[in-house]
């Protein structure tokens, strides 16, 4: 079984995983934090907000508001969010350390209005598990087509 999870801060993400979930048939797991975001917390002009100092710090882990059960059952999951400060935002790492994800692939995918992927997938393996299997990342659009998504899933062999 596949899992679509994502966190999505503007809606963007959100969209491009249910697109995505539908071409796959997949069942979808929103990764929200237990402690909403705000305008204010997501304004990375400020040195003060919350995300800008969740990302500047390395170890910083965002609770997440619920456990995702169809972990367990998922072999592969596709994982989405945007692009913060050039990487994933923390709580992707929090979200890949409350799991176990031994024998499962992990294909990331990310969100951006101006930056690419980068070394994003770098930066989140020291948060996997060693014997999970993660993909090269890639950076979707908010209007992705059902279509353009089952032509990526064919080069991944997934569909």
């Amino acid at each position: 079984m596949n899992l679509v999870a994502y966190f999505s801060a503007s809606g963007v993400t959100a969209k491009v995983a249910k697109t995505l979930a539908e071409a796959l048939d997949a069942r979808e797991f929103e990764i929200r934090p237990a402690t909403p975001y705000t305008q204010a917390d997501l304004d990375w002009t400020d040195k003060n907000s919350r995300s800008t100092l969740e990302m500047n710090n390395p170890a910083s882990r965002p609770a997440i508001a619920e456990t995702c059960p169809q972990i367990a059952e998922s072999d592969v999951i596709f994982l989405g969010f945007p692009i913060w400060w050039y990487v994933a935002p923390r709580i992707i790492n929090t979200f890949l350390e409350s799991y176990d994800f031994s024998g499962k692939t992990i294909v990331p995918f990310a969100t951006s209005g101006s930056s690419g992927m980068g070394d994003t997938v770098k930066h989140l393996l020291p948060s996997v598990s060693d014997s999970a299997t993660v993909k090269p990342g890639k950076l979707l659009y908010a209007a992705q087509t059902k279509q353009s998504l089952e032509a990526w899933l064919a080069e991944l062999g997934l569909v």
